[in-house]
């Protein structure tokens, strides 16, 4: 889609972009088919998260990979995703730990290399995963349960960026109970996640049997109430996609809702990301994460918007990156990662607390992309 920036924002995402190819050129060189997550002392490790390889952002670098292949052409992306992906059926095959994260694996790896290649050992393990989500599915409640244990009838807003997978799924099969199951969910958030001003809860615990709302926990936000700006992100590209995918009008102004409130914020914090919105002024702490995926949701949502309101998403979406590149980025070549200040959650203390955090650089990267016309929509 052509976003109609000024030459001035042209010009800076066109430096921003050789700078990236620079950047992923060495990391890709140093990382190839290892699995990064957070890079200590300047470098990622290989399987470095929680989970290992069950761990949910297994898929963003091999994510990362297949948009510089699509944008740069170069082979040696295309393998080294493919090396990844090779990797990840130890998680398929393990199955246990996997939860409802299995988009954000396989969406990235396999699917995006079907789509790319037509490799069909990358269709099958796509289509396998797209199953596991839909295992996932309670009919009696209408959603898909987030995490395993006894969290039944847990749900959480991240999901929305995960059913894409189905609504892919449907159209590859050409069957449309992938379809069914994704709007279902994103319907029952929609009722119970989103909120009447636009702010997102993170968690919704509902009854397995009957999918009432019992409980709202705060999760990774402040508190119960609060507003996680990860949460917020994951809401407003979520359901952009929803739209895009359907073209159920409610999606769009769910995801409009959310935008509106996200920029909001955003333009009171000099367009730099706070955990929470709604968390106390000090500690003032930051997660560039939450501002990248944003970025690439208000970016989605002008790719269906009039002609009248795409500016005001455009240069929204532009205003967080420049933001954030200026304050956040690394651009040394021979350190790994490029967008720091990334949290994973408000009150956390472990090594992703104020760190960069491998999906800040994915979104960075399909954002610029998206601006550039290069990019490859993997959702």
């Amino acid at each position: 889609m052509n976003y109609s920036i000024s030459e001035k924002d042209s010009g800076w995402a066109v430096k921003t972009w050789e700078k990236i190819q620079v950047k992923m050129d060495a990391e890709c060189t140093r990382i190839g088919s290892n699995i990064p997550y957070i890079p200590v002392d300047g470098h990622y490790r290989d399987l470095d998260a929680p989970e290992g390889i069950y761990w949910w952002t297994n898929g963003f670098w091999p994510g990362m990979l297949w948009q510089m292949y699509h944008a740069a052409g170069d082979e040696k992306y295309r393998r080294a995703a493919e090396g990844v992906e090779a990797r990840l059926d130890e998680a398929l095959e393990g199955y246990e730990g996997l939860h409802h994260d299995v988009g954000f694996m396989w969406l990235h790896s396999a699917a995006a290399n079907y789509r790319l290649t037509g490799n069909r050992d990358s269709l099958r393990r796509a289509l396998h995963a797209a199953n596991l989500l839909a295992g996932r599915y309670n009919p009696a409640g209408k959603f898909i349960r987030a995490w395993n244990g006894d969290r039944t009838g847990w749900i959480i807003v991240d999901c929305m960026m995960n059913i894409p997978l189905l609504y892919w799924a449907s159209r590859e099969t050409g069957d449309p109970r992938f379809e069914y199951i994704a709007r279902d969910h994103a319907d029952t958030c929609r009722r119970i996640i989103v909120r009447a001003d636009g702010s997102c809860n993170h968690i919704a615990v509902l009854s397995p049997e009957s999918g009432e709302c019992l409980e709202l926990p705060g999760g990774q936000g402040f508190a119960s109430g609060s507003s996680w700006s990860r949460g917020q992100a994951w809401g407003l590209y979520g359901f952009a996609l929803s739209f895009a995918h359907t073209k159920k009008i409610e999606y769009l102004d769910t995801a409009k809702a959310i935008a509106h409130y996200v920029i909001a914020n955003l333009a009171q914090n000099d367009w730099l990301p706070p955990v929470d919105f709604r968390s106390p002024e000090k500690p003032v702490k930051y997660d560039s994460t939450a501002a990248m995926i944003s970025a690439c949701g208000i970016l989605e949502i002008a790719a269906h918007a009039g002609e009248y309101e795409k500016p005001l998403y455009v240069q929204s979406a532009l205003k967080i990156l420049r933001a954030c590149d200026a304050a956040f980025s690394n651009w040394n070549k021979d350190e790994d990662a490029i967008m720091g200040h990334g949290t994973g959650s408000y009150h956390g203390t472990g090594k992703d607390a104020d760190a960069p955090i491998i999906y800040g650089d994915y979104f960075f990267i399909e954002a610029i992309l998206r601006l550039l016309g290069k990019d490859f929509l993997i959702w």
